[in-house]
Protein backbone atom coordinates (compact mmCIF):
# COMPACT_ATOMS: atom_id res chain seq x y z
CA UNK A 1 0.00 0.00 0.00
CA UNK A 2 0.94 3.83 -0.26
CA UNK A 3 1.63 5.06 3.31
CA UNK A 4 1.26 8.71 3.89
CA UNK A 5 0.47 11.79 6.56
CA UNK A 6 -1.91 13.98 6.68
CA UNK A 7 -0.44 17.44 7.12
CA UNK A 8 -2.49 19.37 9.79
CA UNK A 9 -0.01 18.15 12.63
CA UNK A 10 2.43 19.65 10.68
CA UNK A 11 1.17 22.94 10.13
CA UNK A 12 3.59 24.60 12.44
CA UNK A 13 6.47 24.25 10.08
CA UNK A 14 6.78 25.10 6.77
CA UNK A 15 6.00 22.06 4.04
CA UNK A 16 9.70 21.84 2.90
CA UNK A 17 10.58 20.86 7.03
CA UNK A 18 7.01 18.95 7.18
CA UNK A 19 7.88 16.64 3.42
CA UNK A 20 11.23 15.88 5.60
CA UNK A 21 9.48 15.06 8.50
CA UNK A 22 7.23 12.12 6.89
CA UNK A 23 10.48 11.13 4.67
CA UNK A 24 12.69 10.50 7.87
CA UNK A 25 9.51 8.25 9.07
CA UNK A 26 10.03 5.74 5.80
CA UNK A 27 6.63 7.46 4.43
CA UNK A 28 6.09 8.38 1.10
CA UNK A 29 3.25 10.94 1.00
CA UNK A 30 1.28 14.18 2.05
CA UNK A 31 -2.22 14.92 2.16
CA UNK A 32 -2.75 18.30 2.10
CA UNK A 33 -5.11 20.49 3.60
CA UNK A 34 -6.88 23.09 1.02
CA UNK A 35 -9.52 24.42 3.22
CA UNK A 36 -12.91 23.40 5.30
CA UNK A 37 -12.34 23.10 8.94
CA UNK A 38 -8.44 24.31 8.44
CA UNK A 39 -6.67 27.01 6.44
CA UNK A 40 -4.61 25.95 3.49
CA UNK A 41 -1.37 26.24 5.31
CA UNK A 42 1.03 24.12 3.12
CA UNK A 43 -0.16 25.84 -0.27
CA UNK A 44 -0.34 29.38 0.62
CA UNK A 45 0.01 30.38 -3.47
CA UNK A 46 -3.48 28.33 -3.70
CA UNK A 47 -4.99 30.71 -6.01
CA UNK A 48 -1.63 31.57 -7.80
CA UNK A 49 -1.44 27.92 -8.89
CA UNK A 50 -4.79 27.49 -10.17
CA UNK A 51 -3.74 30.11 -12.84
CA UNK A 52 -0.21 30.15 -13.23
CA UNK A 53 1.85 27.10 -14.52
CA UNK A 54 4.96 28.82 -13.49
CA UNK A 55 3.50 28.82 -9.65
CA UNK A 56 2.22 25.13 -9.75
CA UNK A 57 5.87 23.88 -11.47
CA UNK A 58 7.50 25.83 -8.39
CA UNK A 59 5.01 24.53 -6.05
CA UNK A 60 5.57 20.72 -7.41
CA UNK A 61 8.98 21.09 -7.87
CA UNK A 62 9.30 21.42 -3.56
CA UNK A 63 8.74 17.40 -3.53
CA UNK A 64 11.55 16.72 -6.38
CA UNK A 65 13.97 14.77 -5.00
CA UNK A 66 12.58 14.02 -1.38
CA UNK A 67 10.86 10.35 -1.55
CA UNK A 68 7.15 12.27 -0.68
CA UNK A 69 4.51 13.01 -2.91
CA UNK A 70 1.34 14.28 -2.31
CA UNK A 71 -1.06 12.14 -1.54
CA UNK A 72 -4.16 13.66 -2.07
CA UNK A 73 -5.96 17.09 -0.94
CA UNK A 74 -8.16 17.59 2.01
CA UNK A 75 -11.19 20.08 2.92
CA UNK A 76 -13.05 18.87 6.10
CA UNK A 77 -15.77 20.78 6.87
CA UNK A 78 -19.77 21.44 6.77
CA UNK A 79 -20.68 22.63 2.89
CA UNK A 80 -24.26 22.15 3.88
CA UNK A 81 -24.46 23.98 7.10
CA UNK A 82 -27.33 26.58 7.67
CA UNK A 83 -25.21 29.13 8.20
CA UNK A 84 -25.35 30.48 4.83
CA UNK A 85 -21.67 32.19 5.34
CA UNK A 86 -20.33 28.90 6.84
CA UNK A 87 -21.84 26.77 4.07
CA UNK A 88 -20.69 29.10 1.13
CA UNK A 89 -17.21 29.06 2.67
CA UNK A 90 -16.76 25.49 2.90
CA UNK A 91 -18.22 24.45 -0.73
CA UNK A 92 -16.10 26.53 -2.36
CA UNK A 93 -13.30 24.74 -0.67
CA UNK A 94 -14.54 21.66 -1.98
CA UNK A 95 -14.78 23.17 -5.49
CA UNK A 96 -11.49 24.98 -5.76
CA UNK A 97 -9.77 21.91 -4.34
CA UNK A 98 -11.23 19.57 -6.93
CA UNK A 99 -9.79 22.22 -9.06
CA UNK A 100 -6.67 22.67 -7.23
CA UNK A 101 -5.74 18.86 -7.70
CA UNK A 102 -6.90 18.53 -11.24
CA UNK A 103 -3.51 21.24 -11.71
CA UNK A 104 -1.04 19.31 -9.39
CA UNK A 105 -2.11 16.12 -10.78
CA UNK A 106 -3.98 14.45 -8.12
CA UNK A 107 -7.42 12.52 -8.47
CA UNK A 108 -8.33 12.28 -4.81
CA UNK A 109 -10.13 14.75 -2.94
CA UNK A 110 -11.52 14.45 1.25
CA UNK A 111 -13.99 15.82 2.67
CA UNK A 112 -17.52 15.31 4.45
CA UNK A 113 -20.53 15.08 3.47
CA UNK A 114 -22.11 17.90 5.35
CA UNK A 115 -25.24 18.24 7.58
CA UNK A 116 -27.34 20.95 7.07
CA UNK A 117 -30.36 22.31 9.71
CA UNK A 118 -33.62 19.76 10.01
CA UNK A 119 -36.10 21.94 8.12
CA UNK A 120 -36.04 25.07 5.43
CA UNK A 121 -35.18 28.30 7.67
CA UNK A 122 -33.20 26.31 10.63
CA UNK A 123 -30.31 28.24 12.12
CA UNK A 124 -28.21 25.17 13.56
CA UNK A 125 -27.41 21.64 12.33
CA UNK A 126 -29.64 18.89 13.56
CA UNK A 127 -28.07 15.40 13.59
CA UNK A 128 -30.54 12.79 14.63
CA UNK A 129 -28.99 10.20 16.20
CA UNK A 130 -31.95 7.75 16.68
CA UNK A 131 -34.48 7.86 14.35
CA UNK A 132 -36.70 5.99 16.27
CA UNK A 133 -39.84 8.41 15.90
CA UNK A 134 -41.21 9.21 12.38
CA UNK A 135 -40.69 13.15 12.71
CA UNK A 136 -36.67 12.04 13.22
CA UNK A 137 -37.10 10.10 9.40
CA UNK A 138 -38.50 13.41 8.19
CA UNK A 139 -35.97 15.41 9.28
CA UNK A 140 -33.22 12.87 7.66
CA UNK A 141 -35.69 12.34 4.47
CA UNK A 142 -35.91 16.23 4.24
CA UNK A 143 -31.79 16.61 5.11
CA UNK A 144 -30.56 13.68 2.52
CA UNK A 145 -32.55 15.30 -0.26
CA UNK A 146 -30.78 18.93 0.90
CA UNK A 147 -27.34 16.75 0.53
CA UNK A 148 -28.31 15.24 -3.17
CA UNK A 149 -29.09 18.48 -4.75
CA UNK A 150 -25.53 19.65 -3.51
CA UNK A 151 -23.77 16.39 -4.12
CA UNK A 152 -25.01 16.35 -7.76
CA UNK A 153 -23.38 19.48 -9.00
CA UNK A 154 -20.30 18.85 -7.11
CA UNK A 155 -20.07 15.26 -8.71
CA UNK A 156 -20.28 16.44 -12.11
CA UNK A 157 -17.59 19.16 -11.13
CA UNK A 158 -15.38 16.21 -9.71
CA UNK A 159 -15.93 14.28 -13.27
CA UNK A 160 -14.90 17.47 -15.44
CA UNK A 161 -11.49 17.42 -13.76
CA UNK A 162 -11.31 13.47 -13.33
CA UNK A 163 -11.11 13.94 -9.89
CA UNK A 164 -12.82 11.69 -6.90
CA UNK A 165 -13.96 13.05 -3.82
CA UNK A 166 -14.00 10.81 -0.83
CA UNK A 167 -16.71 11.69 2.38
CA UNK A 168 -15.21 10.37 5.00
CA UNK A 169 -17.57 8.48 7.26
CA UNK A 170 -17.71 11.17 10.03
CA UNK A 171 -20.67 11.29 12.66
CA UNK A 172 -23.05 14.79 12.73
CA UNK A 173 -22.91 14.42 8.93
CA UNK A 174 -25.05 13.01 6.73
CA UNK A 175 -23.33 10.49 5.43
CA UNK A 176 -21.75 8.03 8.70
CA UNK A 177 -22.44 5.04 7.92
CA UNK A 178 -22.57 2.76 4.51
CA UNK A 179 -26.37 2.56 4.48
CA UNK A 180 -26.68 6.53 4.54
CA UNK A 181 -23.88 6.99 2.19
CA UNK A 182 -25.54 4.36 -0.73
CA UNK A 183 -28.81 6.35 0.18
CA UNK A 184 -27.14 9.20 -0.75
CA UNK A 185 -25.34 8.74 -3.68
CA UNK A 186 -28.52 7.02 -5.18
CA UNK A 187 -30.77 10.04 -4.67
CA UNK A 188 -27.91 12.12 -6.40
CA UNK A 189 -27.13 9.93 -9.29
CA UNK A 190 -23.12 10.35 -8.53
CA UNK A 191 -19.74 8.30 -10.06
CA UNK A 192 -17.14 10.31 -8.70
CA UNK A 193 -18.25 10.68 -5.36
CA UNK A 194 -17.16 8.09 -2.77
CA UNK A 195 -15.31 6.90 0.70
CA UNK A 196 -12.86 7.83 2.78
CA UNK A 197 -12.29 4.71 5.58
CA UNK A 198 -11.08 6.40 8.39
CA UNK A 199 -11.23 3.53 11.20
CA UNK A 200 -11.56 6.02 13.90
CA UNK A 201 -15.09 7.10 13.70
CA UNK A 202 -16.16 3.50 13.04
CA UNK A 203 -14.42 2.42 16.09
CA UNK A 204 -15.79 4.36 18.18
CA UNK A 205 -19.71 3.51 17.06
CA UNK A 206 -19.07 0.02 17.70
CA UNK A 207 -18.57 -0.69 13.41
CA UNK A 208 -15.76 -3.25 12.31
CA UNK A 209 -13.57 -1.32 9.65
CA UNK A 210 -12.65 -4.39 7.88
CA UNK A 211 -16.10 -5.12 7.76
CA UNK A 212 -17.41 -1.49 6.60
CA UNK A 213 -14.64 -1.67 3.80
CA UNK A 214 -15.67 -5.10 2.41
CA UNK A 215 -18.79 -3.85 2.42
CA UNK A 216 -18.32 -0.52 0.32
CA UNK A 217 -16.07 -2.25 -1.54
CA UNK A 218 -15.58 0.02 -4.85
CA UNK A 219 -16.58 2.99 -3.16
CA UNK A 220 -13.69 3.02 -0.56
CA UNK A 221 -11.33 5.99 -2.46
CA UNK A 222 -9.02 6.81 0.25
CA UNK A 223 -8.63 5.61 3.58
CA UNK A 224 -7.15 7.26 6.98
CA UNK A 225 -5.13 5.47 9.93
CA UNK A 226 -6.04 6.10 12.88
CA UNK A 227 -6.75 4.31 16.05
CA UNK A 228 -9.30 4.93 19.01
CA UNK A 229 -9.19 3.66 22.38
CA UNK A 230 -12.54 2.99 24.39
CA UNK A 231 -11.93 4.00 27.94
CA UNK A 232 -13.33 2.44 31.30
CA UNK A 233 -16.11 5.21 31.21
CA UNK A 234 -18.11 3.93 28.51
CA UNK A 235 -19.57 2.14 30.57
CA UNK A 236 -20.85 5.02 32.79
CA UNK A 237 -21.47 7.52 30.04
CA UNK A 238 -21.33 5.44 26.67
CA UNK A 239 -19.99 6.40 22.79
CA UNK A 240 -22.12 9.03 22.63
CA UNK A 241 -20.71 10.80 25.82
CA UNK A 242 -21.68 14.86 25.28
CA UNK A 243 -19.79 16.47 28.17
CA UNK A 244 -17.63 18.51 26.57
CA UNK A 245 -16.42 22.02 27.69
CA UNK A 246 -17.02 25.06 26.00
CA UNK A 247 -14.10 27.04 25.88
CA UNK A 248 -14.07 31.12 26.35
CA UNK A 249 -12.46 33.44 24.04
CA UNK A 250 -9.66 33.68 26.25
CA UNK A 251 -8.88 30.32 25.79
CA UNK A 252 -6.81 28.54 22.85
CA UNK A 253 -9.59 27.51 20.65
CA UNK A 254 -9.71 25.93 16.66
CA UNK A 255 -12.54 28.23 14.93
CA UNK A 256 -14.49 25.59 12.52
CA UNK A 257 -16.49 28.31 10.51
CA UNK A 258 -18.04 31.64 11.30
CA UNK A 259 -18.80 31.87 15.32
CA UNK A 260 -18.33 27.96 15.78
CA UNK A 261 -15.35 26.25 17.89
CA UNK A 262 -14.16 23.14 18.89
CA UNK A 263 -14.96 22.57 23.00
CA UNK A 264 -12.75 21.01 25.42
CA UNK A 265 -12.88 17.29 25.21
CA UNK A 266 -14.20 15.40 28.23
CA UNK A 267 -11.78 14.98 31.06
CA UNK A 268 -12.87 11.33 31.68
CA UNK A 269 -13.48 10.66 28.39
CA UNK A 270 -15.57 7.59 27.13
CA UNK A 271 -13.08 7.13 24.61
CA UNK A 272 -10.21 8.54 22.82
CA UNK A 273 -8.58 9.06 19.34
CA UNK A 274 -4.68 7.70 19.84
CA UNK A 275 -1.94 6.50 17.70
CA UNK A 276 -1.96 3.20 16.18
CA UNK A 277 -1.28 0.18 18.13
CA UNK A 278 -2.80 1.74 21.29
CA UNK A 279 -6.19 1.33 20.76
CA UNK A 280 -5.92 -1.70 18.18
CA UNK A 281 -2.66 -3.36 17.14
CA UNK A 282 -0.74 -4.11 14.54
CA UNK A 283 -2.29 -7.16 13.32
CA UNK A 284 -5.97 -5.39 13.59
CA UNK A 285 -4.10 -2.92 10.98
CA UNK A 286 -2.75 -5.91 8.60
CA UNK A 287 -6.06 -6.68 7.93
CA UNK A 288 -7.33 -3.25 7.64
CA UNK A 289 -4.66 -3.09 5.03
CA UNK A 290 -5.71 -6.32 3.85
CA UNK A 291 -8.95 -5.48 3.09
CA UNK A 292 -7.91 -1.88 1.51
CA UNK A 293 -6.13 -3.73 -0.86
CA UNK A 294 -8.50 -5.94 -1.80
CA UNK A 295 -10.29 -2.74 -3.49
CA UNK A 296 -7.27 -1.04 -4.70
CA UNK A 297 -3.52 -1.67 -3.95
CA UNK A 298 -2.46 1.88 -5.04
CA UNK A 299 -5.05 3.15 -2.48
CA UNK A 300 -3.07 6.11 -0.41
CA UNK A 301 -3.63 5.31 3.51
CA UNK A 302 -2.44 8.30 5.37
CA UNK A 303 -2.15 8.82 8.97
CA UNK A 304 -3.73 11.08 11.29
CA UNK A 305 -2.70 12.08 14.36
CA UNK A 306 -4.80 13.50 16.89
CA UNK A 307 -3.07 11.26 20.23
CA UNK A 308 -3.19 14.55 22.78
CA UNK A 309 -1.31 12.43 25.05
CA UNK A 310 1.71 12.43 22.43
CA UNK A 311 4.02 15.33 21.02
CA UNK A 312 3.44 15.60 17.27
CA UNK A 313 6.31 13.63 16.23
CA UNK A 314 6.55 11.20 18.89
CA UNK A 315 2.56 10.48 17.97
CA UNK A 316 3.42 10.13 13.84
CA UNK A 317 6.51 7.74 15.44
CA UNK A 318 4.63 5.35 17.19
CA UNK A 319 1.65 5.41 13.95
CA UNK A 320 4.21 5.11 11.34
CA UNK A 321 6.21 2.02 12.69
CA UNK A 322 2.56 0.55 13.96
CA UNK A 323 1.64 1.37 9.87
CA UNK A 324 4.96 -0.01 7.88
CA UNK A 325 5.35 -3.44 10.07
CA UNK A 326 1.47 -4.10 9.53
CA UNK A 327 2.15 -3.01 5.59
CA UNK A 328 5.57 -5.46 5.79
CA UNK A 329 2.89 -8.17 7.33
CA UNK A 330 0.74 -7.74 4.74
CA UNK A 331 3.14 -8.23 2.21
CA UNK A 332 5.10 -11.36 3.37
CA UNK A 333 1.53 -12.64 3.49
CA UNK A 334 0.52 -12.21 -0.31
Amino acid sequence: MRLGVYNAILHDRPLPEAIKVIADLGLTGIELNSGGFLPATHIPNFDEILESDDARDAFLAQFEGTGVSIAGLNCNGNPLHPDRAIAAKHAEDIRRSIRLAARLGQDRVVTMSGLPGGEPGATTVNWVVNAWNSAALDVIDYQLDVAATFWAEIDELAREHGVKVALELHPQNVAFNPANFRELIERAGTTNIGVELDASHLFWQQMDPVAVVRDLGKWVFHAAAKDVRVNPAAAIYGVLDNRFRRLSADEPRTNLGGDEWANEWPTTSAWDFVALGRGHDTAFWTEFLRALQEVDPEMWVNIEHEDTSLGRIEGLEVAAKVLRDADAALEASL
